[in-house]
């Protein structure tokens, strides 16, 4: 079962902070694990990264996000109905408008986004069927929209853009499997996972 995020962090206490505060403790339920490393992030992209709602006030809460230490950031996204901001160590996270298709609240974490490139589609979808225990709610020309219930407020978002794998994901999924060895593994698309018992 998806129970958890974990995020590569060099600053882990600050980072902790940031994120509890950012998305008021709303998190669907899932656990945001940081664990310590040396390196900073690497100036690409990530291949998962988080979605949280704007609410009716979305420009205010952008400018809160901003205030706790979140900055712009420019992925290429051109004019779109979100904000895209990184985290105090770089990473991406997007802060939904109200209307945005999918958004079942009107703060915290709402989407978990994993970059799938169209000819993994399918075998990534299934895979975190049955990995997650998650259940596709949505099927798109883009992609898939997952969720554990269809009333649950977080959903796993996978689809396009793919940016490349150039390294060891910086943002993983976590699944609790009490009869897998507790390590690391890869899902379909390559991209790294946690798995605690």
């Amino acid at each position: 079962m998806l129970t958890g995020i974990v995020i590569d962090s060099v600053d882990v206490e600050r980072m902790d902070r940031f994120w509890l505060d950012a998305t008021k403790g709303r998190t669907g339920g899932l656990r945001l694990r940081f664990v310590p490393v040396t390196e900073p992030k690497a100036p690409h992209k990530n291949r998962l990264h988080l979605d949280l709602a704007g609410g009716p006030d979305w420009e205010a809460e952008v400018e809160r996000l901003l205030a706790l230490g979140a900055t712009r950031a420019d992925i290429g996204q051109g004019d779109v109905p979100w904000d895209v901001l990184a985290d105090p160590e770089g990473n991406e996270f997007c802060v939904l408008r109200p209307g945005h298709p999918g958004v079942l609240a009107d703060s915290g974490l709402v989407a978990i986004c994993l970059d799938v490139a169209g000819e993994h589609r399918h075998a990534q979808s299934a895979f975190w069927q049955a990995e997650a225990d998650w259940h596709a709610v949505e099927y798109h020309d883009w992609g898939v929209r997952l969720r554990r219930r269809r009333s649950s407020a977080v959903s796993l978002v996978m689809g396009p853009p793919a940016a490349p794998k150039t390294g060891r994901n910086r943002l993983r999924l976590e699944v609790t499997r009490p009869e897998w060895e507790p390590g690391e593994f890869l899902d379909a698309g390559g991209n790294e996972f946690h798995v605690t018992g």
